[in-house]
């Protein structure tokens, strides 16, 4: 599960703007003179001389709001310039350093410094770095997690994002609630991203329903203060009963809603299940512009906008590939096509080595590469070329078991 950093929370000081603009009228002009015809460069363009004159005459939000508009205009060389020029005097600034040297922003990666700047969060007394402090405690979890600047450790990690996620606190961390639902979803997480899933996990998580209760609660609090990806993963829990009774009506409401706002993965999943209920032409029609996502948008920029992690969205666009490509095989809700099927069918098979992290992955990659196979699009030496075939390898083990079923079925 490759995590991202918690944005810069919103300042409480930026709900009453108001007596600033009025101080400061001149600054906050180029908004008011937005016309149809200013594009986001000129706004820019606008900005910064504003901000300049500002910061001559000694404004110190001016300083902070220069390095801010750098990080969101994609200048980190410059950002990571101006927030280290007024680090001592402004904990955002501070923390966006934090941010920036974790994912290597501007600078070389450095996961030490970046896990320093968010424990200078965490411990300040000063009423001013209070509305970053969850934000803070969220990513200085994260490290732990991923064990970078610090030990690994999945209990130090899960503490703090406890901590962060502040009982549902909708002004605390909304991803730390979100990533708490996918942490519970599993009992050993760890081993989930490795993709090492032995074969009593499935059968202890059946015997031990404790971890999807909570999993159900923490995706409904994020939920409820606007996570997608929750959403999405309130719409599946519903849908197979794990951690709350099944209920198929809540759960395609949840995920109509969530893939209305943009979450691929939920996406994919109404693609199953349209598929699964034989409404062939809706699946066709909804998979088809799902499973070309890849044409047209940049996926980092997908997980970007939608907050949702990039690998759920891999997995969305993997799920509609597959269905798309079986419908066009079969000729079913659309007209036969094997050519096509081909092609979409290659979406989710290709340049997986190594990556089957999940059941569902391994289940779908088998049965496109099976399907590729008899249809004679590919050869069987194929599969040796694109797995390490390790002896007890986890995602081999998978691979051949998926196959066989496919076969049997």
């Amino acid at each position: 599960m490759k995590l991202t950093s918690e944005k810069l929370p919103k300042n409480p000081f930026y709900a009453s703007v108001s007596p600033y603009a009025a101080k400061n009228q001149q600054f906050f002009q180029w908004k008011k003179e937005k016309t149809d015809h200013d594009t986001h460069a000129g706004l820019v363009d606008k900005a910064l001389p504003l901000l300049k004159e500002r910061i001559r005459k000694g404004d110190p939000l001016a300083y902070f709001l220069r390095g801010q508009l750098y990080f969101e205009e994609g200048w980190y060389e410059k950002a990571l310039e101006q927030f280290e020029e007024i680090k001592e005097k402004d904990h955002q600034a501070t923390y966006q350093l934090g941010v920036m040297y974790y994912d290597g922003l501007g600078t070389t990666p450095d996961a030490e410094k970046g896990v320093e700047y968010m424990r200078k969060i965490i411990d300040s007394p000063c009423p001013n770095a209070r509305h970053l402090k969850f934000a803070a405690a969220y990513n200085l979890g994260r490290a732990y997690y991923e064990g970078k600047g610090v030990k690994q450790s999945n209990e130090e990690a899960e503490r703090l994002w406890l901590i962060a996620a502040d009982n549902g606190n909708p002004r605390a961390s909304v991803k730390a609630q979100g990533i708490l639902g996918l942490y519970y979803s599993t009992e050993e997480p760890r081993e989930l991203e490795k993709g090492l899933l032995p074969a009593t996990t499935e059968d202890s998580r059946l015997s031990n329903p404790w971890p999807r209760k909570k999993a159900f609660y923490w995706h409904s609090e994020a939920c409820g203060n606007g996570n997608l990806e929750s959403q999405g993963a309130l719409g599946l829990m519903y849908l197979y009963g794990q951690g709350i009774r099944q209920d198929t009506e809540a759960a395609l409401h949840c995920l109509r809603e969530a893939a209305e706002r943009g979450n691929v993965y939920a996406q994919g999943n109404l693609v199953e299940y349209y598929y699964k209920m034989k409404f062939f032409t809706k699946c066709v029609a909804f998979s088809k512009r799902i499973a070309d996502y890849d044409e047209v948008h940049d996926i980092p920029m997908i997980a970007q906008v939608t907050e949702c992690l990039p690998e759920f969205i891999i997995r969305g666009m993997a799920m509609a590939s597959f269905y798309h490509a079986r419908c066009l095989q079969l000729g079913l809700g659309i007209t036969r096509d094997e050519a096509t099927a081909k092609h979409y069918y290659s979406k989710v098979s290709f340049g997986t080595k190594h990556k089957l992290t999940q059941r569902e992955t391994a289940r779908l990659v088998a049965a496109a590469w099976m399907i590729l196979w008899i249809s004679g699009f590919l050869p069987l030496n194929y599969w040796a070329d694109n797995l390490c075939l390790q002896r007890g390898c986890q995602t081999c083990r998978l691979f051949a078991d998926n196959s066989v079923r496919f076969l049997l079925a």
